[in-house]
């Protein structure tokens, strides 16, 4: 029976009405969303919550809403029977007790849901159980049980059955006392091929014997550890008049700046309706997906790639950030309530750190004619999160400017991967310690940018320089032009950067201009590193199609969310944006998204191991003519330092 014909119930649990659409969900929602589906026959002693999250509504609902109207709460929650593998996409009105909506997925065409906990849990005692995983281990002289076992998600390949199972491929890797580093340790050459549902392995491939790297990892580990450092004296960073952001329940306000802080199990950190001086800029920010493809053509690992936001709920696995480790200053944290996998709340304390910090020089200029000496320092709002996805750890921090810009910053770090080097060597990987190699690989990220510059009516022309011929009008040959290209439909807006030609993408609005006549706008600047490097032929090609791009724009709809679609896990590919964009819809003026793909290429070092220093990847938006002028004039100069003779000015 649907779930849709159950009549409307009143949860028991007591939830305060919330004060804007927007509001993150609080824990008495998330036991009242639970309630309502229990007593709607949704749950089982063996269903399980793969996602429980805020259904925002419409976008023109949202910007309709004035303080005080009605606000109807609803919620999207993704269930699996862990029983017979059968998953369920429920949406539900928290406000009228009601099944909005129950689609029951098809796992072999549709994809499956994302991979429990409980599900990573039980693959160890799964594959002790099976004689060809211990065999194997013992063959290379390993006791089964002090092996780590690494379950990742299979992807969508022809030696994976595509018929609605659920399925993981699990790594070995050699833990020899409880506080080795196992990474240090992988056990090449051998994958398990796990059945979730029936608790069983459907095969092993041992393909080849090879030697487990010896050398301990750890960073503090004999014959390597690292001496601390006696030389650097502390940092000390202080604001004895305190911060200069006011926070206002999930609402941050600074200097001009306005923000609405969200947080997602799927996405993490969310930033909702944006606002500079009193004008809108982005309805909504988001990292909607990543994907981490591998480069080594092994038969136990060629099939290598992950969806970390889609197949795992990568927020999930937000750190509690700490005081003077991940944050410096005056901080303000918010914590994030998330449902754990029996429906209930979840706190993980201090899980967004806001913070303010110098930034150096923001303007400057000493004049010869009239005197001028002025400087005025920049600052920068930091809203950020870390989490943590096996080996790597990720954090993406959000950065807001005095004078208009805004960046993000994707930091990566954590172990990197690993595989044996057998004396022959790895064309595609690196050796990072004796006899260990991390293999190449990618991190790109998707950034959904749900824009308003000033308004809903905007365009993208594509910004580049380009180089003038000598002739009549350059004789000396010392010209070069701006190109500015309107993207009018959704096809073709996937766009490329170049850096040759520092290509740039300009958002205006159609509909206003600034004081000398020209549309206001803002750029959105990539990094210009690579996109995806697989074969177009190849599965993560298909899968993770938006990493092909670093430009898509897209009309507004509220049910397009995730760049590589909803269910990623085990999907073969075409969702996401090829799907939306297949109707090459009118993007000229209109509302509309943009999606931008940046990342990483890792080409592992040395120096990468045991632990790898902080990686960075991001892109930035900045002011083109939305401001009159520099919008940071106003800001005042810097007091003395102690002993100076004054400074920036004053």
């Amino acid at each position: 029976m649907s779930l849709l014909d159950t009549p409307a119930t009143t949860a028991t649990t007591a939830a305060a009405a919330p004060a804007h659409p927007l509001d993150r969900l609080s824990a008495a929602e998330i036991d009242a969303a639970r309630e309502l589906l229990e007593g709607a026959g949704a749950l089982t002693p063996t269903t399980r919550f793969a996602y429980l999250g805020l259904e925002e509504p419409p976008k023109a609902e949202v910007l309709a809403f004035t303080p005080g109207d009605p606000v109807e709460r609803r919620v999207r929650v993704m269930l699996l029977d862990t029983a017979t593998g059968t998953g369920r996409i429920v949406v539900a009105s928290l406000t009228t007790g009601e099944v909005l909506s129950d689609h029951v997925v098809d796992g072999a065409v549709e994809g499956q849901l994302p991979i429990l906990d409980e599900e990573f849990a039980a693959v160890d005692p799964i594959v002790l159980a099976d004689e060809r995983w211990t065999s194997a281990l013992t063959a290379r002289g390993l006791d089964p049980r002090s092996v780590r076992t690494v379950p990742l998600s299979a992807g969508s390949y022809d030696d994976v059955p595509r018929d609605g199972r659920r399925i993981v491929r699990v790594f070995g890797f050699h833990q020899p006392d409880p506080q080795a580093l196992a990474w240090a340790h992988p056990v090449d050459g051998l994958v398990a091929y796990v059945d979730l549902v029936a608790g069983r392995v459907l095969e092993v491939l041992d393909h080849q014997r090879l030697d487990v790297p010896a050398e301990p990892g750890r960073w503090d580990a004999a014959p390597h550890a690292a001496a601390t450092r006696t030389d650097l004296k502390p940092i000390d960073i202080t604001q004895p008049e305190g911060p200069s952001f006011t926070v206002d329940g999930d609402v941050v306000r600074w200097a001009g700046w306005e923000v609405r802080v969200g947080f997602d199990a799927r996405e993490g950190l969310t930033l909702h309706q944006l606002s500079v001086q009193g004008r809108p800029l982005l309805y909504r920010a988001s990292i909607a997906e990543m994907v981490v493809p591998y480069a080594e053509t092994s038969p136990v690992r060629s099939w290598q790639n992950y969806f970390d936001t889609g197949e795992y709920m990568f927020a999930r696995y937000t750190n509690s950030l700490a005081l003077g480790c991940d944050c410096l200053g005056e901080i303000h944290y918010f914590d994030a309530v998330l449902a754990d996998e029996s429906g209930r709340p979840r706190t993980i304390g201090n899980a967004i750190c806001l913070h303010e910090e110098d930034y150096g020089v923001l303007w400057k200029h000493t004049d010869i004619f009239n005197g001028m000496d002025e400087t005025r320092r920049q600052r920068r709002l930091v809203i950020s999160f870390f989490t943590t996805i096996g080996n790597y750890d990720y954090g993406f921090y959000w950065y807001l400017y005095l004078d208009g810009t805004v960046e993000l910053e994707a930091k990566a770090t954590g172990v990197v991967f690993t595989a044996a080097h057998p004396p022959e060597g790895l064309e595609y990987s690196t050796e990072v310690a004796p006899g260990l190699a991390a293999p190449f690989h990618q991190h790109l990220f998707s950034a959904r940018l749900d824009v308003m510059v000033d308004g809903l009516a905007n365009a993208v022309e594509e910004v580049e320089a380009a180089r003038v011929p000598v002739g009549p009008d350059n004789p000396r040959g010392n010209a070069f032009a701006r190109k500015a290209t309107r993207l009018t439909t959704e096809l073709q807006a996937q766009r490329e950067a170049d850096g040759a030609t520092g290509r740039v993408w300009h958002v205006l609005n159609t509909e206003k201009t600034n004081r000398l006549g020209r549309p206001v706008g803002y750029a959105l600047h990539p990094e210009h590193q690579p996109v995806l490097l697989a074969d177009p032929s190849s599965s993560v090609h298909e899968r993770a199609a938006f990493a092909t791009k670093h430009l898509w724009v897209t009309r507004y709809d509220p049910a397009e969310r995730y760049p590589a679609g909803e269910l990623v896990n085990q999907h073969p590919g075409g969702a996401g944006l090829p799907a939306f964009t297949a109707a090459d819809r009118d993007i000229d003026g209109q509302d509309i998204v943009l999606w931008h793909t940046f990342g990483l290429t890792h080409f592992p070092r040395p120096e990468d191991w045991p632990v790898m220093p902080v990686d960075y990847a991001g892109f930035t938006l900045k002011p083109a003519g939305f401001f009159d002028r520099n919008p940071a004039l106003g800001v005042p100069s810097s007091k003395p330092a102690a002993g100076g003779e004054g400074c920036c000015g004053a």
